[in-house]
């Protein structure tokens, strides 16, 4: 029977209990399914090891000797073993603390002990070995690089761990030589010098040596890719031919607010509207993803957009996650739009707007006399419905799940255009799968006269340097943001919460007013505080994280992070962003503990060294991996990575993708004979019927 049809339970070493486990824990069903759980690790099992050579350094090492002498102390669950074995050079202890009464050991009887050593009390010891005689022990077990497996600790209840894993799967090698039915076809296989499946699949789990395992590793991981970047390629494909509405006007709202603008337009703004445009005109569905880092220009692109719309007869609406942002985008379009006189109607919706003021603007979507329409989610709600919204601008989208957006789409006969709107700049391989069926523009230049933030890196124990700068700052006119990472004190953790940090910030600056927002704060109160400091009247804005995204006061000079060691480098680089936006030079301070880890020291150097927030989010891809980031960037990303890594495996991933389109390109419907393969294993990975991938933006 083929591996693919054979149920799990029926493989040598498994039974109905483990494979139920397997089921739930691994969503193993099948015996490739097993095949295709890939070692997490591999250690030399070539070199053995004798006792009296072993030092400190040594991981992972394997000795062959006998066991001299034991004895059990304790009993029940607190019971202990402990073991002397000599290999005639020396004698190391052995010591398990679990599993004691499935330990059974021998006398004269040679083994191989397996394990990571430790010194203690002058002697070499090893905690829960591997214990393996001699006469069990496979040509495998002593030959190149052994795999280690990811298992859970309901796994391990049942001794199922890697070593298990690695029996079972060995088992069932000869079934795999004998032949996999490929997933790749030939010619992408010759044109990428790639194993076959077959070959992959042996040498990724019992290797001959490193260059084999490597180039299988490389093989499965193209392959993970490939299919990714096909499923969402072939979705923008689709896409691509989706109707949509056809704005080829380039109107006298357009060319009036271009012109009553008091500074020019950036090179990479201009770029972006052109590149838009031309999708608008085009008779087809825009789905586009428009990346800026932080004061890079975004909102004034996509206004100029919506007066595209306008000016063709459509209506547009921006849709923001907060009351804060929301309010803040309603008044700078307001500004903006002000030389415009009554040519452009712009209204707000949010979830404060009372029902009386909801009256007129549920009127004027409906009688097509509002233009634009900002709001949060209440824009989602069934009852706003519009005349003929064409264009629709998303900020910060990952803040919105799926379903949520979705909405959006259903407000006309038609779906809208859709822009998608970020500050937090995307890593290229995370672009490339989590918004890799969207067209992407890029805003990468700040507007001229921009002084770039100089941030600074100190030590908790120099606050009282740090409050005599912020002083300065505000003996001159300036005010100033400090970040807490806590709402409450966490006595688990060394930091200062917010309420502390406030009233030590009122001590330290008895002669100026401080305000303080929190996401626990009700919305009416959090907006009057926020008021209080961007009117100027506190000096001070003490807060959490929730000033990330949003808050825009060009008089703010001064970011001072409490406890930085605590925020990610993309999170850090955001509330950097609330400074720099007047034309005063502005500083972002970091705080931390004395004692930070290497990890946390990197970032601060990071930080420190470059204000471009893509070098950042590449840093961060780095140091977090993509596991962190794909939460902060997508809720519910369609994808599940088995063996690939964003983070390293960037290369791989733009010949993949290279290979998806040259496929495309050519047979979009994959219905050539030679793609039939490609076509059988989306089917087989069931992606379509797994995930929307038509809702991702």
């Amino acid at each position: 029977m083929e591996l693919a049809y054979r149920d799990i339970a029926y493989c040598k070493n498994v039974g109905a209990k483990r494979a139920d486990i397997l089921r739930n824990e691994l969503n193993v069903r099948t015996a490739l399914d097993m095949i295709r759980q890939y070692p997490y690790k591999y250690i030399d099992r070539s070199r053995f090891y004798r006792i009296a050579e072993l030092n400190d350094e040594d991981t992972y090492v394997q000795i062959i000797g006998e066991v001299t002498e034991w004895h059990t102390v304790g009993i029940g669950k607190a019971q202990r073993l402990s073991a002397m074995f000599n290999d005639g050079t020396h004698q190391c202890e052995l010591v398990w603390f679990k599993g004691v009464q499935y330990v059974k050991l021998q006398r004269g009887v040679k083994y191989l002990l397996f394990g990571k050593p430790s010194r203690f009390n002058h002697i070499f010891n090893f905690v829960h070995p591997e214990l393996t005689p001699w006469s069990k022990v496979t040509p495998e077990m002593t030959q190149g690089l052994e795999p280690y497996y990811n298992t859970t600790e309901r796994m391990k209840r049942v001794n199922l761990n890697s070593k298990a894993m690695r029996t079972i799967i060995a088992d069932l090698m000869p079934d795999v030589k004998k032949g996999v039915p490929d997933t790749i076809g030939v010619d992408i296989l010759q044109r990428y010098r790639l194993m076959s499946l077959t070959e992959a699949l042996v040498n990724v789990h019992f290797p001959k040596d490193t260059p084999s395992m490597q180039n299988a590793r490389a093989r499965l991981k193209f392959e993970e890719l490939f299919y990714i970047q096909l499923q969402i390629l072939r979705q923008m494909k689709r896409r691509e031919q989706n109707p949509g509405f056809a704005m080829p006007i380039v109107g006298n709202r357009f060319h009036a607010l271009y012109k009553a603008l008091p500074f020019a337009l950036t090179g990479a703004q201009k770029r972006v509207i052109r590149e838009i445009h031309e999708d608008l005109k085009s008779g087809h569905q825009m789905n586009r993803l428009l990346q800026g880092d932080v004061g890079s220009g975004k909102t004034l692109v996509a206004l100029l957009c919506c007066l595209l719309a306008v000016d063709n007869g459509y209506q547009t609406c921006i849709m923001a996650p907060t009351e804060i942002l929301a309010n803040q985008h309603y008044e700078t379009l307001k500004a903006f739009l002000a030389p415009l006189g009554d040519a452009v109607h712009v209204a707000l919706l949010t979830g404060s707007t009372t029902p009386k003021n909801r009256v007129p603007i549920h009127n004027g979507l409906m009688n097509g006399s509002i233009h634009i329409l900002i709001g949060t989610h209440a824009l989602l709600e069934d009852n706003v419905q519009w005349q003929n919204l064409g264009f629709v601008v998303i900020d910060e989208q990952h803040r919105f799940g799926v379903a949520q957006r979705a909405k959006l789409w259903t407000k006309n006969q038609m779906p809208p255009h859709i822009l998608v709107m970020t500050a937090t700049p995307i890593p290229r391989t995370l672009a490339m799968t989590v918004y890799g069926d969207l067209h992407v523009s890029i805003i990468d230049e700040l507007p001229p006269g921009r002084k770039p933030i100089q941030t600074v890196h100190y030590s908790l124990q120099k606050r009282a340097q740090v409050y005599s700068f912020m002083r300065q700052q505000i003996q001159a006119g300036r005010q100033i943001y400090v970040v807490f990472p806590l709402i409450k004190e966490n006595e688990k953790m060394d930091l200062q919460d917010l309420q502390n940090g406030f009233n030590e910030l009122c001590e330290a600056f008895p002669e100026y007013k401080i305000s303080m927002v929190h996401g626990q704060m009700k919305a009416a109160d959090k907006d009057m505080q926020m008021q209080r400091f961007a009117s100027g009247e506190t000096q001070i804005l003490v807060a959490t994280t929730v000033i990330e995204v949003g808050v825009n006061v060009p008089n703010a000079t001064v970011m001072m992070i409490q406890n930085a060691e605590r925020f990610g480098l993309s999170q850090l680089h955001q509330l950097r962003g609330r400074v720099g936006r007047g034309g005063e030079q502005s500083y972002c301070l970091l705080l931390t503990n004395t004692e930070i880890s290497t990890d946390t020291r990197k970032r601060m150097d990071i930080m420190v060294a470059t204000n471009d927030g893509f070098r950042i989010a590449e840093a961060d891809l780095q140091l977090r991996g993509p596991g962190d980031l794909e939460g902060t960037l997508q809720s519910g990303t369609p994808f599940d990575l088995h063996i690939a890594n964003l983070a390293t495996d960037g290369q791989l991933l733009t010949l993949a993708r290279q290979a998806a389109l040259d496929i495309l390109n050519t047979d979009p419907l994959l219905e050539d004979e030679r793609n039939r393969i490609y076509k059988r294993q989306l089917d087989v990975l069931r992606i379509e019927q797994s995930y929307n991938w038509g809702e991702i933006s």
